[in-house]
């Protein structure tokens, strides 16, 4: 077949084929005039690419089980297959788990903002969204480089403590962090809500 039977035959657009080949998934031969050609095999070739994307595999992935697939023998491919659709359940729970708590923010959010006066006045720092009842501040977009909210950046800092005491704090603080080392953590941004709401 050249790549246009085959792409009518399977279903698969031509661009997608000729990637596949590039990637290594689909191998094809050369006639004379240079044309693709390909068997029959590769329909169903095709068939077993198709459902392994459906399961959320990686082109890799997909590559290493064609190699198994390819040896005939099927209790291989299902004994290479079964970790990797467990490790896919795993990730969708959690991604599942992350879209609920996601949710749960969101429907708070708009509870909160749905119960709030419509004043005409410009939001402000005090604006009530920004203070769900019985909770502190929710968090605001970080500016990455001065890791201050934006909206606070160039607001009064008042301290009550005295030059002395000031001065007395920072040294313990100083002698708390001598040696210790910076590390950065990421959290998804789904979680900036929850982590709000966990704030004093």
């Amino acid at each position: 077949m050249r790549i246009s039977q085959l792409a009518e035959r399977s279903g698969v657009p031509a661009t997608t084929l000729r990637f596949y080949e590039s990637s290594g998934l689909l191998p094809s031969a050369r006639s004379a005039a240079g044309y693709r050609l390909y068997g029959d095999d590769a329909v169903a070739r095709l068939a077993f690419i198709g459902a392994a994307k459906q399961l959320g595999l990686a082109l890799e992935e997909v590559a290493e089980l064609l190699a198994v697939w390819e040896s005939g023998a099927c209790v291989e491919v299902k004994a290479n297959l079964r970790p990797r659709i467990a490790q896919r359940i795993g990730e969708a729970r959690a991604r599942s788990a992350q879209l609920a708590a996601f949710t749960t923010t969101l429907r708070r959010a708009l509870e909160h903002l749905d119960a709030l006066p419509d004043p005409a006045t410009p939001c402000d720092p005090e604006c009530g969204f920004l203070r769900p009842a019985g909770q502190g501040p929710v968090a605001l977009p970080l500016d990455r480089r001065a890791r201050v909210p934006r909206r606070w950046r160039g607001a009064p800092v008042a301290c009550s403590l005295s030059p002395a005491e000031l001065g007395e704090r920072r040294g313990r603080w100083h002698g708390l962090l001598a040696g210790a080392r910076r590390q950065e953590i990421r959290a998804p941004r789904e979680a900036a809500g929850l982590l709000a709401e966990l704030l004093p």
